[in-house]
């Protein structure tokens, strides 16, 4: 087995044992719990989970999708989260190998990842997470910029910039949907996280995702105005989806030109 494969291995395994972390994050912090206590256990009838019951996906099908000691089932949302995490960090390694924008794409990764997981549960994207993950992503472009040799300035402010750009933006939109539709059309951690966005990918790349994910969610958001649910869509999770198809396809507004331009 060559040295790259097995790295390969070795980083869809550390994914996956990071996104069983994630889950835990993204279901604690919503609900104002500590993320490191207790440890890990079911919600239903509070069994302390033993170590069997906690690798990845594996425990998730040992147990049959259930609790070991209640039998109630659990969301299969815990081992989804799991593989794509693993997924999108070898992915990560595959495009850019291992070097500091590898750890810039699995640190933007991981907190897609959480706000997405709270997000889809209960509508919100903990500030915490955004804070922590922004300053991690500055001091990693510090880092780039260091050993690049590149402008702090360029490497650093700018993207700083892109970021509050972002967020300007998508604040706009706000405003402009709430005119429109007479009522709240997106949520304040949408916006927040569009700081994230432009920080890493740039003021304009940070505009086609919005683009991007508005077209992914449409087709839902008319689902869901047909059956007449409560309308409310989790726009964090569509907005992750398109970042990180842009920023590890390294898709850049030349290229969208050029492809309209042909």
């Amino acid at each position: 087995m060559s040295i790259e494969i097995a790295t390969g291995i070795m980083v869809f395994i550390v994914g996956m044992i990071f996104g069983s972390f994630y889950n835990v994050v993204g279901y604690r912090l919503p609900n104002e719990m500590s993320i490191a206590f207790p440890s890990s256990h079911c919600p239903n009838c509070n069994h302390k989970l033993k170590f069997y019951e906690l690798i990845p996906v594996f425990s998730y099908v040992f147990l049959l999708g259930k609790c070991k000691s209640c039998k109630k089932r659990i969301s299969f949302l815990y081992p989804f989260f799991e593989i794509i995490t693993g997924l999108l960090f070898l992915l990560s390694y595959m495009v850019f190998g291992i070097n500091i924008k590898f750890f810039i794409s699995i640190t933007f990764i991981s907190i897609l990842i959480i706000i997405s997981i709270s997000d889809i549960r209960y509508y919100i994207i903990p500030d915490e997470v955004l804070i922590v993950g922004s300053l991690l992503i500055i001091i990693e472009l510090i880092i780039n910029s260091l050993i690049s040799d590149i402008n702090l300035i360029s490497g650093v402010l700018i993207p700083i910039l892109n970021g509050l750009g972002a967020f300007a933006i998508l604040y706009l939109f706000k405003v402009f949907g709430d005119v429109v539709f007479q009522k709240e059309s997106l949520g304040g951690g949408d916006i927040k996280l569009m700081f994230l966005i432009g920080l890493t990918l740039g003021f304009d790349m940070s505009i086609v995702t919005i683009f991007i994910a508005s077209f992914i969610a449409l087709p839902l958001s008319v689902v869901s105005l047909i059956k007449n649910d409560n309308n409310i869509l989790p726009f964090g999770p569509y907005l992750s989806i398109a970042a990180v198809v842009i920023f590890l396809t390294n898709l850049n507004l030349n290229m969208i030109l050029q492809f309209f331009i042909k």
